[in-house]
C-alpha cells in the first residue's frame, strides 16, 4: 500500500540517517545478542519494576540499537518505530546532528550540571528556541525552565497564571491529557472533584452536539461563551484555559483552525490567559512549526517538552512578560539545567527549521492520510482516519455495531510488532492507533509503515471476529 507520489512542489525529502533499504518484516539481524537473553531481560523487569510500567507490556521488546526510523532488539529483530518515543524524537534515534551536538559539549569540559545558571549552551538553546516561536510572543516572552518532564511544565504554567491573575480556576477540555502530576491530572479528561470546569473539545466520529463539522465546533465555542457569560453558570473567571492543538492521547483529534481563533477571542476578551499544551505537537509534528500556527493563533502560555530536548529529558514554557510576577524560587527544578539536552535541543530545532521538516511533515502526512483513507474505505473496522502532518490516528470499531472494539485494536498492534512495526494506542476506550514517525520519513519508509499496517489490520480482524 504505497502513498501517492509527492507533487513536484515538495520540499526535498531529508535524508533519515537509517539504512537504505526498509528492514524485511520480521528480520533478524547477524551479531546481535539473541532471544534467550532478551527473554531473561524481559523476566528480570517484570520482576523488578513497578506495575505501572506501561509500554513495556505491551511492546515487549529489548532495544539494543537504533538509528532513525530503525530500532534493533536484543533478538535479533529489527523494527519500524512509529512510536518516536511518544513524539520525542523529531529526528529518530540517535541524529547525527543531535550526536555531535551531545559529544560537543562532553569534549569541551563543560559542567553537565548548573542549576539555572547561565551558559553559553543554554544561550544557544534559548536564542534558537526564541528565532522559531510565533514572532509576536518571542517579541514580548520570559521563558522558565522547568524539570525535565512536559508534566512539570504544566504545572508551572497552571501555576503562573493562578499567580499572575490571582484567580484559581481553570478551563480545560475533555478527551485532554496533560500529564501525569497532580495539577495535570486535574487538567486531564480523566480527572474528577477538582476546580476545573470540562468544555467539549471539537471532533466529527464522537461530537457532543451530534452534528460534527464546522457546526459542532460552533456549537462548543457558543456553549463556552455562554457558560462564561452567564451569572448562574456557575463558573467563575478561571485563571487559564489550556488546551491542545491536536489532542494526542484524546485519540489525535485536530482542533478545527476557526474554533482555534474563537477559543483565543473568547479568553481574549475576557482577561483568561490562554495556555498551548504543545508538548507534542510542537517542533514541526503537525505540519507548521508550532500547532497553533495552523491557526495563526498567539497564546499567552506555551508549554514545551519532548522534541525540544533532542531525545533527552528538557521541558519549558514560554510566555508574555506581562504575567512574568513570580518572585525567585517560585517554580524550580535540581534539573532544569540539562546542559546535554539544550545542546541536543538546538540542533534539533535548527536541524527542523533549516531543512524545513514541518513542511516535509504536512505533504507527507497527507499522503499518508489519503492512503489510509483508501484502506478504512476497504474495512468497515475502519471507522475514522484524522491527523495533522506525522500525527495521525486510525479509529477502530466493531464493524457489525460500530461501537468502541478495544480488543480489536489491542490486536491490531500485536499483529504490527509481529510485522516488525512498532505503533502504540490511545483515545477513547484505547481505540485509536497512533501513528508520530520521526520527521525525516522518507516516501520508502512511509510505504513500508502503511503496507505493515494495512497487513495487520485484516489479520486482527479474522483474530477478533
Amino acid at each position: 500500500m504505497t502513498p501517492p507520489q509527492a507533487p513536484p512542489h515538495d520540499p526535498p525529502q531529508v535524508p533519515a540517517q537509517v539504512p537504505a533499504q526498509v528492514p524485511p518484516q520480521g528480520g533478524r539481524l547477524p551479531g546481535v545478542a539473541g532471544p534467550v537473553l532478551a527473554d531473561a531481560i524481559l523476566r528480570r523487569q517484570a520482576q523488578r519494576e513497578s506495575a505501572a510500567r506501561t509500554y513495556a507490556r505491551s511492546l515487549p521488546i529489548v532495544p539494543v540499537r537504533a538509528r532513525g526510523l530503525t530500532i534493533e532488539g536484543a533478538d535479533g529483530r529489527r523494527y519500524l518505530d512509529c512510536l518516536s518515543g511518544a513524539g520525542t524524537l523529531a529526528l529518530g534515534h540517535n541524529h547525527p546532528v543531535v550526536l555531535q551536538a551531545v559529544r560537543g559539549v562532553l569534549d569541551s569540559g563543560a559542567p553537565l550540571h548548573v542549576l539555572d545558571l547561565a551558559t553559553p549552551v543554554k544561550d544557544a538553546f534559548t536564542t534558537e528556541l526564541f528565532a522559531n516561536l510565533p514572532p509576536e510572543l518571542a517579541a514580548d516572552a520570559r521563558v522558565q525552565f522547568c524539570g525535565p518532564a512536559g508534566t512539570d511544565a504544566v504545572e508551572a504554567a497552571l501555576k503562573l497564571v493562578r499567580t499572575a491573575t490571582g484567580r484559581s480556576g481553570l478551563l480545560a477540555f475533555t478527551g485532554a491529557y496533560h500529564g501525569m502530576t497532580a495539577g495535570a491530572l486535574d487538567a486531564s479528561g480523566g480527572a474528577q472533584d477538582v476546580r476545573v470546569t470540562r468544555l467539549p473539545y471539537p471532533q466529527d466520529h464522537r461530537c457532543p452536539f451530534g452534528v460534527g463539522g464546522a457546526e459542532g465546533a460552533e456549537l462548543g465555542a457558543r456553549w463556552t461563551e455562554n457558560l462564561l457569560d452567564d451569572p448562574k453558570g456557575g463558573v467563575p473567571a478561571p485563571a487559564g484555559m489550556i488546551l491542545e492543538p491536536v489532542q494526542g492521547e484524546g485519540g489525535v483529534i485536530p482542533a478545527p483552525d476557526a474554533w482555534l481563533r474563537r477559543m483565543r477571542e473568547i479568553t481574549a476578551a475576557r482577561g483568561i490567559p490562554l495556555i498551548a499544551d504543545e508538548v507534542q505537537t510542537g517542533v514541526g509534528r503537525t505540519g507548521a512549526f508550532w500547532g497553533v500556527d495552523h491557526a495563526g493563533v498567539v497564546p499567552d502560555v506555551m508549554v514545551l517538552s519532548k522534541a525540544i530536548g533532542g531525545s533527552l529529558p528538557l521541558a519549558v514554557i514560554v510566555y508574555r512578560a506581562g504575567l512574568d510576577v513570580w518572585t525567585p524560587g517560585a517554580h524550580a527544578g535540581t534539573f532544569r539545567g540539562n546542559q546535554l539536552a539544550m545542546a541536543a535541543g538546538t540542533a534539533t530545532l535548527a536541524f527542523v527549521r533549516e531543512n524545513r521538516l514541518a513542511e516535509r511533515a504536512a505533504a507527507l502526512g497527507e499522503r499518508m492520510l489519503t492512503a489510509l483513507r483508501g484502506l478504512a474505505a476497504a474495512h468497515p473496522c475502519i471507522a475514522d482516519v484524522r491527523g495533522r502532518g506525522l500525527m495521525i490516528g486510525v479509529e477502530l470499531v466493531d464493524p457489525d455495531t460500530g461501537t468502541a472494539a478495544p480488543a480489536l485494536a489491542e490486536a491490531v498492534r500485536q499483529e504490527c510488532l509481529h510485522r516488525g512495526l512498532i505503533v502504540e494506542l490511545g483515545g477513547r476506550h484505547n481505540t485509536v492507533v497512533r501513528l508520530l514517525p520521526p520527521l525525516t520519513l522518507t516516501d520508502e519508509q512511509a510505504a513500508a509503515v502503511l503496507d505493515r499496517l494495512a497487513d495487520a489490520i485484516p489479520a486482527a480482524a479474522r483474530r477478533t471476529h
